[in-house]
């Protein structure tokens, strides 16, 4: 008999709301799952406890021929899973009529030092550190949106660096600091949502002055190289291979950095797309104009003078598969932009402005 059921599943950054149907598989004990909108290979093993990596390569046997381009789920099409397999409904919880799905254990692609948890919709996410790992899911506003977050450099290269007072600020620590803040808020919205550069023991932080490291690393799992071209190579795949899983699904990137100009050069957060991306652009506008009203209500004495342009050439633009934008959130080097990141609540609203911004671009589609 079938089951109709919504489940509420996450692994690391990823929040996932669908609809599935489970039938018994002949005489045996196999189980069969109908790919819902949005649903890649890893989503709907991950979603009936199967470990994806260990799961994989039988999931694709015994589904031979049932696969779409790049082997990709076919929505509507029913798939066979390996054995192990569990009713997505395992350990669920009631709420105001609302199914929420307990998440599975961590895997090995998982980043964070423990495993996500859900109950009465609140989300249990480490990779936000200690203060802010509880995530209360306030909407499904986002619900069925895809974020590819990636703040700039990281790893062995700090990126652009200023002067603060005796302190050395890096870009890589800001570009995070904002990068994650908008992740949390995404998922408060009920968004999928990716962050492809992790830090593991940084978390959401609040002090002013971001202390410099080398430990990020890349989705799932990934030491990030030295080489320049490299690095961008590797966050881009790591975005791509998501995004063909995600096919079918409204997908959007966000490289998120810091400038580095003359010390005395004040500037605003600015925005570049892909010229032959329709939608990137649009996504672009949305944020500036998100911006340009956010400056005209609390700092109505000064014009906004962010913009949105085309810079085809950046790496992630033009090779990321998703519509992507390239966010400069200010001079790292300038002090009136300094305070623009080294007070957290500034930081806070950068990402509350995006995010206000892609749920514009995304409610209009």
């Amino acid at each position: 008999m079938p089951v109709n059921l919504i489940a509420l599943r996450t692994s690391i950054f990823t929040l996932l709301l669908a609809l599935s149907s489970l039938t018994a598989f002949g005489q045996s004990s196999l189980l069969e799952a109908v790919a819902m909108p949005g649903d890649g290979i890893y989503t709907l093993l991950r979603r009936h406890g199967l470990n994806p990596p260990e799961h994989l390569q039988k999931f694709v046997e015994i589904n031979k021929d049932r696969f779409g381009k790049d082997n990709g789920l076919i929505v509507g099409k029913t798939y066979t899973l390996p054995e192990g397999a569990t009713l997505a409904d395992n350990n669920t919880v009631t709420t105001d009529n609302t199914r929420v799905a307990a998440v599975e254990t961590k895997t090995r692609n998982d980043v964070t030092a423990g495993p996500a948890k859900v109950a009465a919709r609140v989300l249990e996410m480490p990779l936000f550190g200690e203060k802010y790992s509880r995530v209360e899911v306030k909407s499904s506003k986002l619900q069925g949106a895809v974020y590819y977050l990636s703040s700039g450099h990281g790893g062995p290269d700090p990126g652009a660096v200023g002067k603060y007072g005796s302190n050395d600020l890096a870009e890589d620590e800001y570009a995070y600091d904002v990068t994650i803040r908008l992740a949390r808020v995404l998922m408060e919205h009920g968004a999928t949502v990716y962050m492809i550069v992790q830090d593991p023991d940084d978390g959401i932080r609040d002090e002013g002055v971001l202390k410099m490291d080398r430990d990020e690393i890349v989705y799932p799992n990934r030491k990030i190289p030295l080489n320049h071209s490299a690095r961008l190579r590797q966050r881009t795949e790591a975005v791509n291979g998501l995004y063909l899983k995600h096919k079918g699904a409204y997908q959007r990137m966000l490289a998120i950095h810091v400038d580095s100009r003359s010390e005395s050069q004040n500037i605003d957060v600015f925005f570049y797309h892909h010229e032959n991306s329709k939608d990137g652009e649009q996504l672009a506008k949305n944020i500036h104009q998100t911006f340009t009203n956010k400056y005209r209500r609390y700092q109505p004495n000064r014009d906004y003078s962010g913009n949105v342009t085309q810079r085809s050439s950046l790496y992630v633009i033009k090779y990321s598969h998703p519509p992507t934008v390239f966010i400069e959130l200010g001079n790292i080097r300038n002090v009136k932009d300094q305070r623009r990141f080294v007070i957290a609540d500034n930081r806070q609203a950068l990402a509350n402005w995006i995010y206000e911004g892609l749920f514009a671009d995304y409610s209009s589609k």
